[in-house]
């Protein structure tokens, strides 16, 4: 565990070394495994809103996070008609401040940008943190194996069905 700790901290100083310049959707836009998150964030209309002077902590899925949903679902999401449900999804991973991992082991929850509130502790919600403490210019990036999905909300994989 401290080997691959050690192996995914070595893999993100690259990150962390330009981010000081670099904004949340920047550092999200500059590496290849955000590609499905970018085209997320752009869909809902929130890189303006990421691209603000925050502060804000991102925990920021990566592209096999979001093919956990399966394709299906990630096509379903990404259409204009399901911007409310995207949008809510993304929301539900930026919280308003600048926390740093230590911060974050110290506390139980933290409240979303939607309202609804994150479990914390050794995971995020049911997320594992794959690397910490990416720093930008108007936050903190902190990259997760899973999409988090706020409780109130169906699951994205799940067609609804006019049959009763």
């Amino acid at each position: 565990m401290r080997l691959r700790s050690l192996l995914l901290a070595l893999l993100a100083l690259p990150l962390a070394a330009s981010a000081q310049h670099d904004d949340i959707v920047d550092i999200a836009s500059a590496n290849d495994d955000f590609s499905t998150l970018v085209a997320a964030v752009q869909a809902a209309d929130l890189v303006d809103v990421l691209k603000s002077d925050g502060p804000f902590t991102v925990f920021a899925p990566t592209n096999a996070a979001f093919a956990r949903l399966g394709d299906d679902a990630i096509e379903r999401l990404l259409r204009p008609e399901n911007r409310a449900q995207l949008t809510a999804i993304l929301t539900y991973h930026v919280v308003p401040g600048r926390f740093t991992a230590d911060r974050i082991s110290a506390l139980d929850e933290l409240e979303t940008v939607n309202g609804e509130s994150l479990s914390l502790g050794v995971r995020v919600d049911d997320a594992e943190l794959v690397a910490t403490d990416i720093r930008a210019s108007n936050g903190i990036v902190h990259v997760i194996d899973r999409v988090l999905m706020p409780r109130e909300m169906p699951a994205p994989t799940r067609r609804r069905s006019s049959h009763h």
